[in-house]
């Protein structure tokens, strides 16, 4: 006798991954309802901005979302003076309720197929309490590597003294909680070994982690896109590097500025798009071989993968990284360390830092500098395997 299919429950705040995992049951006809926070149409929903909070491949799924809701609570928080993790729980919190009642209301198991229910980190132990009690299977989406990310994030902020933004950490009511997500969940998906190792140090049972790696389907535009590269980099025409993303020390920018400085005199011109969360060294903060792009929309992102010679990702802890496959959908090369998602081969279709370092990042760039043959190589290798596909997320979810 085959196993009945499940049917999925997917529950996600804001549109992570681009709602990857619900397409991705979507397209095997697995996904019962995705519960959200905000799900509108661009510009549909009474002149407001959707902030890419829709995707065409769910607009025939079923979405159930509180629009008025989440705009409701935002003003609330706003008014109470929430900030930094008093708003991030208490969001969190408030979208569980939010579930919870959708699940009360609409969800009475009366077609007997089994049910499997699908939560981020953070904002699940509510919900899989709620489906535990109805035997339902509990799957949970490690967003992160969990206390081992806050360790190294408390490290560098001790050792950065006033180089950075007052950080603080995460309450210990936070983390009790997310013990208690990992107890329940039935599977623990984390997109990375380097998630996995983290999360097993802290003590989440290994047998149930499951090692999947994020997707990403790359635009028309950057899949027919040709790259080519000039016989030499000069003054004129720079080599130019990229770093997209949050600019914070996570993301190994103390080691990236220091490696700028090195490379002092040399024509290579350094890009900076992303919300700047550090304080800039004063030589730094201007000059003609380095822009401060800001943060820009999702849908011109592309513009500086596309003009960019090499992506720069000198990450000190990640889930993954999934700029990384967005760099390499535009056949841009990556820089990248080894505390994330294995994306680059190295030498292939890129370069991997053995450790985050000023040195190591500048020789890196030096030697790319000096041989665009090399660059031009790594181009021509550099695309979004199908290990990263749609398909292959969707197939090692159902297969749990």
């Amino acid at each position: 006798m085959s196993q009945q299919r499940s049917e999925w429950l997917c529950c996600q705040i804001g549109a992570r991954e681009h709602y990857a995992v619900p397409r991705a049951l979507e397209r095997l006809g697995s996904l019962k309802e995705l519960f959200t926070d905000f799900w509108a149409r661009p510009g549909d929903w009474r002149g407001l901005k959707s902030n890419g909070r829709f995707h065409s491949g769910l607009a025939k799924s079923a979405v159930t979302a509180s629009n008025l809701g989440a705009i409701r609570f935002e003003l609330t928080a706003k008014t109470r003076g929430y900030s930094g993790w008093e708003l991030i729980q208490a969001r969190n919190d408030w979208f569980q309720n939010f579930v919870l009642a959708g699940l009360n209301k609409n969800q009475r198991n009366g077609n007997g197929q089994p049910i499997t229910l699908f939560a981020y980190s953070y904002a699940a132990d509510q919900i899989f309490n709620f489906a535990r009690r109805r035997g339902w299977t509990t799957v949970l989406g490690q967003i992160d590597p969990g206390p081992a990310d806050e360790a190294v994030v408390g490290r560098l902020n001790s050792q950065a003294n006033d180089a950075v933004r007052p950080w603080k950490p995460p309450p210990a009511g936070y983390w009790r909680r997310w013990h208690l997500e990992c107890d329940l969940a039935d599977h623990i998906v984390v997109n990375s070994d380097w998630s996995r190792d983290g999360l097993i140090a802290h003590g989440a049972a290994a047998q149930k982690i499951k090692v999947v790696p994020l997707a990403f389907e790359p635009s028309d535009e950057s899949a027919t896109f040709i790259r080519q590269y000039p016989q030499e980099f000069t003054a004129i025409r720079p080599l130019r590097v990229l770093f997209l993303g949050q600019i914070c020390l996570r993301k190994g920018v103390d080691a990236l500025f220091e490696a700028i400085k090195l490379l002092r005199g040399e024509p290579i011109e350094f890009w900076f798009v992303g919300s700047v969360q550090v304080d800039i060294p004063v030589e730094l903060r201007s000059g003609s071989r380095i822009r401060w792009i800001g943060p820009v929309p999702r849908l011109h992102v592309g513009d500086y993968y596309r003009k960019a010679d090499v992506f720069i990702f000198p990450t000190l802890s990640d889930g993954f990284g999934l700029t990384q496959l967005e760099a390499q959908s535009w056949k841009l090369p990556v820089i990248a360390s080894r505390h994330c998602g294995p994306v680059v081969r190295h030498d292939l279709n890129g370069l991997v830092l053995q450790e985050v370092s000023a040195r190591t990042i500048a020789d890196a760039l030096v030697g790319l500098l000096h041989n665009p043959d090399k660059l031009q190589q790594m181009s021509s290798a550099s695309y979004v395997s199908d290990r990263f596909s749609l398909a292959s997320l969707g197939n090692s979810l159902v297969n749990l």
